[in-house]
């Protein structure tokens, strides 16, 4: 066993690999880094004014609705999770609700089809 690794160990491969002239760059580095933006002052050639109108997505939304989903924005994954709970928790709830007044509405009669009355 002792002789089979050897005899792997000294495969020109392996030697070509741990020899230091072969990880040996020949690649010349003496010219300059290219420039990434022209001298020219970026901002300046840029000068769109800040979005003033607010965003398409914003239409329609009052600015509660807005400070709500701006909060949601900052809750951790655990904490968004808790607030989608309670929000499934209080759709239940009032599911629950709805089921028992229309229970109630049609025991009272409120429900009753107009056709059955003539």
């Amino acid at each position: 066993m002792e002789e089979t690794k050897d005899a792997i160990d000294t495969t020109p491969v392996k030697r070509a690999l741990l020899d230091d002239d072969a990880l040996l760059a020949l690649e010349k580095l003496d010219r300059a880094s290219p420039d990434l933006w022209p001298e020219k002052n970026f901002i300046s050639i840029n000068n769109t004014p800040v979005q003033s109108s607010p965003p398409a997505w914003t239409r329609g939304l009052s600015q509660d609705d807005i400070n709500a989903m701006n909060q949601l924005g900052v809750l951790s994954t655990n904490g968004l999770i808790s607030e989608i709970r309670k929000i499934y928790d209080q759709a239940y709830q009032l599911g629950v609700m709805e089921s028992k007044e229309m229970t109630r509405g049609k025991y009272l009669g409120i429900f009753t089809n107009s056709k059955k009355k003539t």
